[in-house]
Formats: C-alpha cells, structure tokens, sequence
C-alpha cells in the first residue's frame, strides 16, 4: 500500500540500495577511516563548498541536536518556530541534551523574519536571562513553505550582527532545491547558513543525515561531541555509500523533484473538489488542507495519512519518491468516493 502520511513511509531508491551493497565487500577501516567516506565527504565539499565540514549521523534528531551542540552553552537559547521539529517531534531532545531552552515563536505560514525576533534583543547581556546564541529554521519549513535566498541571507545577516548563528534543518532540503531551481549552497552557505542538517532519510536512502558546517571552526571540537552524542558510526562506510549514490548524478534532486510534481498533480486535482480547502502554499512535497471531519477516518484505512490539527480538521498528505501518478489517482477516487459517500447519507438523513 502507498501511503500519503509521510516520506519517512517510503522504500529505499534501488540505486542507494546497490550502492549499500557494493560497500559490502572486504573489510574497510572503521570509524569514517575509510576512502569511501573520504570520497563522499569529497563529494559535499563539490555541492557545498571547500570550506564545508561534514559528519555523518544516523537519525535527524540527532544531527540537529548535536549540530546545535556544537554552537550553544547550556545558558543559551534556541529561537525557533512553535512548529519546529526540535520543539514538537524531538520529544525534548534539544533541551534534554544541550540544557539550553527553546524559544518559539507562533508563524501561521512556518517561517521566521527578522522582525519576530527584536522582541528578544532585551535580553542579551542580562545575567538573569537566557543568552539568545542560535536561530533555528527549517528549509522547507514543517507546513511545507519555502525561503527564498533573500529571507535566508537577512535572517543569518540579523543573526551575525548580534553575535548569534543561523542552524537550518534541512531533512527535505532537496526538495527546497528542486522547488526553487537553485543549488543548496545558494541558499544556505552562501547566505550565511552557519549549521545545516543535510537529510537524505526522507527522500530514498535507508538511513543517515548529515551535519555540515560552514568551516572547520565551528566544528573544531564536533568529533568528541559526536562520539559523546553515541552517533559515531564504526561501519561509517554504509552511511557514506548512501550519500554518495544520493548525490552522483543528482540523484537526490531527481528523487525530490518528482515527490513535489506529484504533490502538484495531486493540488491540482484537490482544487477541482469544493470541499477541500488547502491551508498553505504548496512549495514542496506536502499539502495542507482542511477537510470534512467525517471522511478522515474512512479515508485513512484506505490511504494512512496523519490528522495534523484535530481541532480544524485540518490534515497534511505528502509525496514521496515513490509516489506514482496511479497512486494519485486512486487516492483522489479514494477521496471523492468518501465526500460522495457522506453526502448520501446526509440528505438521507
């Protein structure tokens, strides 16, 4: 069965499959020693610039958690969205890891600017406050919205000018850069992006993120913080392989972009249907609609999909790698056949 409750749903693209595969031969030096993890790492200096610094991980809790690590002390603070994934999905990850506190701040459309962070600035020099040190985003955000390069680079210029960092957690980075049609360096490092959470789990691979960081001076000490984090892989190569495949040939833009031309297709469908009423742009691989509350659950044991706000009804459907334009066209008969199905036994009542 497809489903249209997440990408983390999804298999794994068969040449990242190959790639793991073809790593499983002979004995390689462990702990990232080895020179398909060298290469790999080759690899993302060539998409992200000389400069970068890469370290494997294996969960995206984990690479945003210890790449905000690397950046905070426990008397910090992290501002980010009140639908961040390291406030709502990280089940306090950040927190219990770093010490530092999180400090949301409500965005009907999911993203930040400069001017919801002023409110804040009181509290830099203030012994008995937190010290603001990082703002975090997320590209694209968790309703499925994008940033421009400009709303980057004014969000990491306002961070600097304060002595704070800009961390983005990019776990659906590739589809950002499918959507926008411009390389991931042309809108994170080179915009000033200081950490970005580099997914890959999401759209085709089995396993693994990676942390990246503008220069090695960020990262000087990130090798015992993540041996400390319990995320240094001994079979590093398993991870690397994967990248490696998800990034020759632009296999990972390949992946991402054919997630957001079926989420596309299926926008354009849901418009036809008056009873469906999408609640956000659509700028990636995710839709964001509010439905009549007495489908979802007939709906959902045909196509699983989650309830993202129970009191409007409102529900999120999402794209994957895999998605087909047969699966859309069943889960829109799905659909209409539910919406039809209670308007019979509406009037018949």
């Amino acid at each position: 069965m497809k489903t249209f409750a997440s990408d983390n749903y999804s298999g794994v693209h068969p040449q990242i499959l190959q790639a793991l595969v073809d790593a499983n031969h002979e004995h390689a030096v462990a702990y990232g020693d080895d020179p398909l993890t060298a290469k790999t790492i080759r690899q993302f200096k060539d998409l992200l610039g000389e400069s970068v610094e890469v370290y494997f991980t294996f969960i995206g809790t984990a690479a945003n958690t210890l790449g905000l690590k690397a950046l905070t002390n426990q008397y910090n603070a992290i501002i980010c969205t009140d639908t961040a994934h390291i406030h709502v999905d990280e089940c306090g990850a950040p927190e219990r890891f770093l010490g530092c506190k999180l400090i949301t701040i409500h965005s009907d459309d999911g993203k930040l600017c400069p001017t919801d962070l002023t409110q804040f600035e009181s509290l830099f020099g203030f012994e008995h406050h937190v010290q603001p040190a990082v703002v975090s985003i997320t590209q694209p955000t968790e309703l499925g919205t994008l940033y421009s390069a400009e709303e980057i680079k004014t969000l990491a210029d306002y961070a600097h000018a304060r002595n704070m960092y800009l961390h983005v957690d990019g776990a659906r980075i590739a589809n950002a850069a499918a959507t926008l049609h411009q390389s991931v360096k042309s809108f994170t490092f080179d915009c000033g992006v200081d950490v970005l959470s580099f997914g890959g789990t999401k759209n085709g691979m089995m396993y693994g993120e990676a942390i990246v960081f503008a220069n090695n001076k960020l990262s000087s000490n990130f090798k015992y913080i993540r041996k400390q984090g319990m995320q240094l892989a001994s079979k590093m190569r398993f991870i690397a392989a994967q990248f490696s495949a998800y990034l020759s040939n632009d296999l990972y833009l390949q992946m991402a972009g054919h997630a957001n031309a079926m989420c596309q297709l299926l926008v354009e469908s849901l418009r036809t249907i008056p009873d469906i009423h999408i609640t956000q742009k659509v700028e990636g691989n995710a839709i964001f609609a509010i439905v009549p509350p007495e489908i979802i659950a007939p709906l959902q044991q045909q196509y699983p999909f989650y309830e993202w706000n129970t009191e409007r009804h409102e529900v999120r459907w999402m794209c994957s790698w895999d998605t087909s334009e047969e699966d859309i066209k069943a889960f829109v008969s799905a659909l209409n056949f539910c919406l039809n199905r209670q308007s019979v036994s509406s009037n018949s009542c």
